[in-house]
């Protein structure tokens, strides 16, 4: 299944409709704390490869795994804009398009009407959703000034602005 794009995607929408009955707000999923991030390149909406391997190591980094069609997200977004309004010039953050049920042109109007705080990253051979074990939409991940794993949370309630405090020099 590792190349096959319809395999993952068939995956990994078995797994949001599985893990939206079991996994509740704020519970953990993805990598655990304190194992090293994966460094991968994977590429932004205008096909050019971004190196994570580059960035992992020189500052917090948040990554929220998300769809245009996540309500979840969607109810997240206002933490994600106040934890960047806060730390947006101390952490790096990202937006992992999962590309299920999605195509570039509706990532891009959904970007040109809600203005996420998050340069996106183009998810379409799910590389990263694999690499950081995502069971679902809303997931996030912080990544230390190490390159470890400091957070893992799920779901729209998550306090974004305490987690980073814990990765951000004062």
């Amino acid at each position: 299944m590792r190349g096959s794009p319809r395999g993952w995607v068939l995956l990994f929408t078995g797994a949001v409709i599985a893990c939206s009955a079991t996994v509740r707000a704020g519970e953990a999923q993805g990598l655990p704390i304190g194992t090293p991030a994966p460094a991968l390149t994977i590429q932004n909406l205008d096909g050019e490869p971004v190196d994570l391997g580059a960035m992992i190591g020189q500052r917090p980094i948040l990554l929220e795994f998300w769809a245009t069609w996540c309500p979840l997200c969607e109810v997240l977004l206002p933490r994600l804009r106040a934890a960047a309004e806060l730390y947006g010039d101390r952490v790096t953050f990202l937006g992992v398009n999962v590309t299920v049920s999605q195509t570039k042109e509706q990532v891009r109007a959904y970007l040109d009407e809600h203005h996420p705080p998050f340069v996106t990253l183009w998810d379409d051979e799910g590389e990263l959703v694999r690499a950081y074990d995502v069971l679902g939409t809303s997931l996030i991940t912080i990544i230390d000034s190490e390159g470890i794993v400091a957070y893992s949370g799920y779901g729209a309630e998550q306090d974004l602005i305490a987690a980073l405090r814990n990765v951000v020099a004062p």
